[in-house]
């Protein structure tokens, strides 16, 4: 693995994402409740804060709860909510630790179809439906990891040439459009209610 992806419009930060299984799964766990940009340079600033050119799942899983919690809390803090997002994060290391031997990567590396990949990206701690879908059409659209059927099971994500999701996101442009899209979808789920309401 080793593309430039441009979540974080920050070329460290993106630089990373590329080249590493698992702040790409850390940048996709962090992505909500806060701007894109910001979840995903999370990873680069957790490994900075580490002292490490990269994150290690057994390194992560093994910390202290409190002291990690602490890491992502310093100003400027990795995400709105530091301390549930440290615990999130530490529960997706142990996981990966515990099924993957640590290793990111092996949760799409050997998936013959889109489907299962799918399972797999479900079973990760902090990966509803959704996330996962997303992942999967990133993982395809941007980094080249296409099993059998992965766009059928990455749903509308999979389409191509939309901008639906971070999957879309090929520099300034795209995530301009990306964004466009997300209020188009907030501001009719919000007539939506309003209209069942009454």
């Amino acid at each position: 693995m080793d593309v430039t992806l441009h979540l974080a419009q920050d070329p460290d930060a993106d630089e990373l994402l590329g080249r590493s299984p698992l702040a790409a799964l850390v940048g996709m766990l962090l992505d909500q409740q806060v701007p894109m940009e910001w979840a995903f340079k999370g990873p680069r600033t957790i490994a900075d804060r580490l002292g490490a050119d990269d994150l290690d799942a057994h390194d992560i899983a093994a910390r202290d709860p409190e002291a990690f919690a602490a890491l992502l809390s310093e100003k400027p803090a990795v995400h709105r909510y530091p301390g549930s997002m440290a615990k999130r994060i530490q529960q997706l290391c142990q996981y990966l630790v515990e099924h993957y031997d640590g290793d990111a990567a092996a949760v799409w590396k050997d998936a013959g179809t889109g489907k299962e990949l799918l399972r797999r990206l479900e079973e990760l701690p902090g990966f509803g439906k959704q996330k996962a879908r997303i992942f999967l059409a990133l993982l395809g659209k941007r980094l080249g990891v296409r099993p059998t059927g992965w766009r059928e099971a990455a749903g509308a994500y999979g389409e191509p040439d939309s901008f639906r999701s971070v999957a879309d996101i090929t520099g300034p442009e795209s995530l301009a459009k990306v964004r466009a899209h997300k209020q188009e979808m907030k501001a009719a789920a919000k007539t939506a209610k309003k209209a069942s309401s009454s």
